[in-house]
């Protein structure tokens, strides 16, 4: 008999979950303003908000922790921090910083001007406010295939190379840098493929144009490439990761995803030039080369964290739980992004809550109703999410409208997996009762979702 999957670690540590009444939870989330966000971490059950800072040490980064070296400058932690970035990426330069919005401002200072053209696979928001705050332009170039949430295709984060050949063709003069998201959150947590980054990487040499990756959750998309793309299977994640970072010439990283840490990030490159330019920004923004925003003993764990999760047993563990949750969604017809992806699954509100128009925006209806049930907090990733067009000043409805339910790493168990499917199997039976959304009373210019104010129609 062929043994079933069970988890690569056993559990050390546990901290108790508060559970709350219907009648309260719908008080809080009026209270709140309808906003997930502006929720108190108390008055949620199981958090599917996001997986930025929320996973689970393990024993060795705890360790680490304990060695840190706090020197201003010269810590011993960025150096060790430093040698395994390089070991896993091949880029030399590094500059830590405190998270993966922060390794944007930084970069981005240096590379974004006014006017600058930025092409990409679906830049997420902090991605996209970074290029717009500085009266620049994101352009999507995702492949169409990831607008369809139904269809099993395996790299549904790829760039379309036509539409970035494209683009290039008309404006190169004006892109600074091509952007790669690996995954793919926007579409769905959707990997892309290491053909499609070779194709990527051979149109930015024809135009003479550096990429970048925006690297989150790359050990992940590492994961999909082993088990979806033809050659890789019997490599290991390491290996894979080596491959994929070959193919760019920078990249900034949310550590709070695949570093398995708390806070944290970090820019590297291979470009001598990027780095004099993004060090000039990065003492005054984030502090000192060899701390950047961050603590010596968080540079000790975060190393432990990116050698810990770049060992198969550890991701596989990560994605094999994600999966749970989908085949349970499989079970009771509710639809998401498929094929689904590494960190969380995407619920298509648009064709659950289809009675509401997108101007009440369905997948903000649909967490509120998530939390009611059960007290479960996800996120909308979708037209709240996009902001308005900088220029027209209109809601931008193009893209998917989503319900993300992100999977904290090492935290959870399957039976939360199990609670989380039946709340929103309760919500789903009853998805004919609700017909009617929100509206906005309240909004910033720029990543309105975090503070945006609504009220239920």
């Amino acid at each position: 008999m062929e043994l079933p999957f069970a988890e690569s670690y056993k559990i050390k540590m546990v901290e108790p979950l508060r559970k709350s009444t219907r009648e309260e939870r719908e008080q809080w989330i009026k209270e709140a303003d309808y906003n997930l966000f502006q929720l108190k971490s108390d008055q949620v059950y199981i958090d599917c908000l996001t997986d930025s800072g929320t996973g689970a040490m393990s024993d060795r980064q705890w360790a680490a922790m304990m060695m840190g070296d706090e020197s201003y400058a010269g810590s011993s932690s960025f150096f060790q921090l430093k040698e395994t970035i390089t070991k896993i990426t091949g880029f030399e330069y590094v500059i830590p910083t405190h998270q993966g919005r922060a390794a944007e401002n930084v970069l981005f200072s240096h590379l974004v001007t006014a006017g600058a053209i930025v092409p990409g696979n679906s830049h997420f928001d902090t991605t996209k406010g970074h290029i717009e705050s500085r009266k620049a332009f994101a352009v999507d170039c995702t492949v169409d295939e990831a607008k369809d949430t139904q269809l099993e295709v395996p790299f549904k984060g790829n760039v379309d190379p036509k539409k970035l050949e494209a683009v290039l063709a008309e404006k190169a003069e004006l892109v600074p840098f091509i952007i790669v998201t690996v995954t793919n959150n926007t579409a769905g947590g959707q990997p892309v493929s290491m053909q499609n980054l070779r194709e990527v990487r051979a149109i930015a040499d024809k135009y003479g144009k550096r990429v970048i990756f925006d690297s989150a959750r790359f050990v992940e998309n590492a994961y999909f490439i082993r088990t979806r793309e033809e050659g890789y299977g019997d490599k290991t994640i390491k290996e894979i990761c080596k491959e994929m970072f070959s193919l760019a010439d920078g990249m900034t990283m949310s550590s709070k995803k695949d570093g398995l840490v708390n806070m944290g990030g970090f820019i590297a490159t291979r470009h001598e030039d990027w780095y004099e330019g993004a060090k000039r920004f990065c003492i005054p923004f984030e502090g000192f080369l060899t701390y950047g925003g961050m603590n010596g003993r968080d540079m000790a764990a975060l190393a432990v964290g990116l050698d810990e999760n770049t060992e198969l047993e550890t991701i596989e563990t990560r994605i094999k739980q994600v999966q749970y949750l989908a085949a349970k969604l499989d079970e009771y017809g509710i639809p998401y992004q498929r094929p689904v992806g590494g960190h969380a699954l995407f619920v298509d509100a648009d064709r659950v809550l289809d009675q509401i128009p997108k101007e009440e925006f369905p997948a903000q209806t649909l967490a509120i109703e998530l939390y009611i049930e059960a007290g479960v907090r996800g996120c909308e990733i979708g037209y709240i999410l996009a902001d308005r067009d900088p220029v027209t000043r209109e809601n931008r409805f193009g893209g998917l409208d989503l319900l993300r339910l992100c999977i904290a790493r090492r935290v959870y168990t399957n039976n939360h997996m199990d609670v989380i499917a039946a709340a929103l199997k309760n919500v789903y039976d009853r998805r004919h009762e609700i017909t009617r959304g929100v509206k906005i009373v309240w909004e910033t210019e720029l990543m309105r979702h975090f503070t945006v104010k609504l009220e239920r129609l």
